[in-house]
């Protein structure tokens, strides 16, 4: 019995976990609010949550008297929430922290005021390195805290799919195009009970933000409109970010110096924030909305975390152009013979990418840029007008007169200006052909130079590198496996990744048996299901093929290898009209080619494949087989993939603590009879 509850206790322990929180940046979800106070502090009303059982969530505002000014600040205990609701949809609302109480089933849940500052329905594609399935979110997050192989900066959680990504990156990992995209269903979570040196994948350094607003706007900004973490009285810039580098009890991202200290005044106040954890970035600033209050004071200097690449050799966030200028002390530095430098110093590295609906211009400056960038002949309708910035990028459209962008047979051209003067263009300004080309056919056309009051042109060329393509086979829980039974039903999945310009279409698709004497044709060469009953035709689902069948193998083997041809499209393939009988179908198989297309389109087919062990009814039972068994697993070896099953239910536990402490009194009443009998019945008389 002793065991049996101690079990017990433990269990308990391990399924309920340590209380956290999550925090949402100005969102609120509705909730029935059951006590309300004013003018308490952040971290005063996450306490008071965290110590009334309750308390499920807590909305803490903060707004500027204008007439003080002074932050008046609003904390809402609330017992009934929907942010537990994966299809609850939160509502913005600016100056607000909202936070929910969580359960996590780790020892290293940190004792700071939230644990994840999570985003509803955004994502960042491409990052994972490790894919768990759970049940819950809160198990998908503690595993986050529990990973040792890698440091996990971020979670994202497929509610519906109950798929959970472990990264080691985040929204401030240096890329051209690390940035959160919409992805309904599915919330994006960051750890932020990692310690300060580890906040960067790579060198972490605290510098003024570029991102195209004066730093004197963003400064008065933060002073108004941030709420204060941490204030300190320092006596120099560097010791308020030192100050911030070193804080342990939040992780610091930023912090705002008021100059020197007078009196007993604080002057260095250190913030959670910075510009990527707003939900509109660098926009906030500039929102006129909420107008910025000027009382006279100073504005400051503030300052934000960014994280640097591991060298200038890394290609992890390098572009394809690179300049290399030569200081000349004659010329203040500036360079005459790089042509990717101008007379007033300014040097750009320029890069191009090619998206399956736009051409991304992406440039880089070593200086500060003021003045726009725009297609040539569409300046009104195609630009961006920069303001002190060293990073920007102007988007091209493919299709239609915007841009003004050129097509011929697959390859894209377009003439982008990077002109100072808003209006004025002069020698100083830089022009550069622009030209994508898809590998979609063997002819190569180039455009010809557009003479442009006699400047040099610079020609950027770029062909996005064809994804390879995969197949996985799924069960009905969208789970991916790789043994299953005669008669189960799988969908059959050809992918390539969602942010590839190109489509695929697949044909000439066989079932082989593992010792290849048995092969059986599903898709013929045209795209068309030969048995419609046996494997359905493809259909689209975003990127990828599926087809959804029920399990069969052949009479002599186990094993089941498929194998399909695929061939890329530019955009959404065309599908095969495909002849049934009567009936007339559909099928994302091979595209049809014109009579006069035959010799012009080039045939860059790639043959891909995957084993399945198929199984009779009762062989899973059959421990031999299942120890010789050797399917296939070359894909995703790079990935841990676990099953997490969910714990007890608080019903269950209580149900087999009532049962234990039954079966106690039982066994104690049952001595105590016996005991008692004994004791009361004399004991026989000894003759004499």
């Amino acid at each position: 019995m002793k065991i049996i509850l101690v079990i017990l206790l433990v269990q308990i322990v391990t399924c309920y976990g340590k209380i956290a929180f999550e925090k949402l940046t100005d969102y609120d979800f509705s909730g029935t609010t059951y006590y309300t106070v004013k003018n308490l502090s952040l971290y005063e009303c996450q306490g008071w949550c965290a110590q009334e059982e309750e308390c499920t969530s807590c909305a803490f505002s903060f707004v500027t008297n204008p007439l003080t000014p002074e932050q008046e600040t609003l904390c809402q205990l609330q017992n009934r929430t929907q942010a537990f609701d994966p299809t609850a949809q939160p509502q913005r609302s600016n100056s607000m922290y909202y936070m929910v109480k969580i359960n996590l089933r780790s020892e290293n849940v940190c004792m700071r005021p939230w644990s994840f500052e999570r985003v509803p329905n955004k994502v960042i594609r491409g990052l994972d390195n490790a894919l768990i399935y759970t049940s819950t979110k809160e198990a998908c997050l503690s595993a986050c805290l529990n990973e040792r192989n890698f440091v996990c900066r971020s979670v994202e959680y497929d509610y519906n799919n109950m798929k959970c990504v472990l990264s080691d990156a985040d929204r401030r990992t240096t890329g051209q195009y690390v940035q959160l995209v919409d992805a309904q269903g599915v919330d994006y979570f960051e750890n932020l009970c990692l310690k300060a040196n580890q906040a960067c994948k790579y060198n972490r350094a605290i510098q003024p933000p570029r991102f195209g607003v004066s730093e004197d706007k963003v400064a008065q900004y933060v002073g108004l409109h941030y709420y204060t973490d941490k204030e300190l009285q320092v006596t120099s810039e560097g010791a308020c970010k030192l100050a911030c580098e070193i804080e342990n009890e939040f992780l610091c991202r930023s912090f705002l110096y008021l100059g020197q200290p007078n009196g007993q005044q604080y002057n260095c106040r250190l913030y959670h924030l910075d510009h990527k954890t707003l939900p509109d970035g660098p926009s906030t600033y500039l929102n006129v909305e909420r107008p910025l209050i000027d009382v006279g004071e100073p504005t400051g200097v503030y300052m934000e975390n960014f994280c640097e690449k591991t060298s200038p050799s890394s290609t992890e966030n390098s572009l394809p152009v690179h300049f290399d200028a030569t200081e000349d002390p004659s010329l203040n530095n500036l360079t005459r013979t790089d042509v990717n430098c101008d007379k007033t110093g300014t040097c750009y590295d320029v890069s191009v990418h090619c998206k399956d609906t736009r051409i991304a211009v992406q440039v880089r400056t070593n200086k500060a840029f003021n003045g726009r960038i725009y297609a040539l002949g569409r300046s009104e309708t195609c630009n961006i007008d920069v303001i002190n910035s060293d990073t920007f990028r102007l988007d091209l459209t493919m299709g239609g007169q915007d841009c003004n962008t050129q097509q011929i047979s697959g390859i894209y051209t377009n003439t982008v200006v990077l002109q100072h003067h808003s209006v004025v263009m002069t020698k100083a300004d830089k022009i550069y052909k622009v030209k994508c080309t898809y590998d979609m056919s063997s002819k190569n056309i180039t455009f010809g130079m557009m003479p442009i009051r006699d400047q040099e042109m610079i020609h950027i060329n770029s062909s996005p590198e064809a994804p390879p393509p995969r197949i996985r086979i799924l069960d009905s829980r969208s789970r991916e496996v790789e043994t299953v039974r005669i008669g189960d039903r799988l969908t059959f999945r050809i992918e390539i990744p969602e942010d590839t310009p190109y489509g695929i279409f697949a044909r000439s698709c066989v079932a082989m048996a593992k010792d290849s004497k048995s092969t059986f044709q599903i898709i013929d060469d045209d795209g068309c299901p030969v048995d419609q009953s046996i494997f359905p035709g493809f259909t689209p689902e975003g990127n990828a093929l599926q087809s959804v069948y029920e399990a069969f193998r052949f009479t002599e083997s186990y094993g089941v290898i498929f194998q399909c041809n695929v061939k890329y499209c530019l955009g959404p393939c065309e599908p095969a009209v495909c002849e049934w009988g009567r009936d007339s179908m559909e099928s994302w198989g091979r595209k049809r080619r014109s009579v006069g297309n035959e010799t012009g389109e080039k045939d860059d087919d790639m043959n891909i494949s995957q084993e399945i062990l198929v199984l009779d009814f009762g062989d899973e039972n059959n421990k031999d087989f299942l120890r010789s068994a050797d399917p296939s697993t070359e894909f995703g070896r790079d990935k841990t993939v676990t099953i997490i099953e969910p714990c007890p239910t608080k019903t269950s536990v209580l149900a087999l603590a009532v049962t234990c402490a039954l079966m106690v009194f039982v066994y104690l009443c049952t001595l105590f009879c016996y005991y008692t009998k004994k004791w009361m019945t004399p004991s026989p008389k000894m003759m004499p």
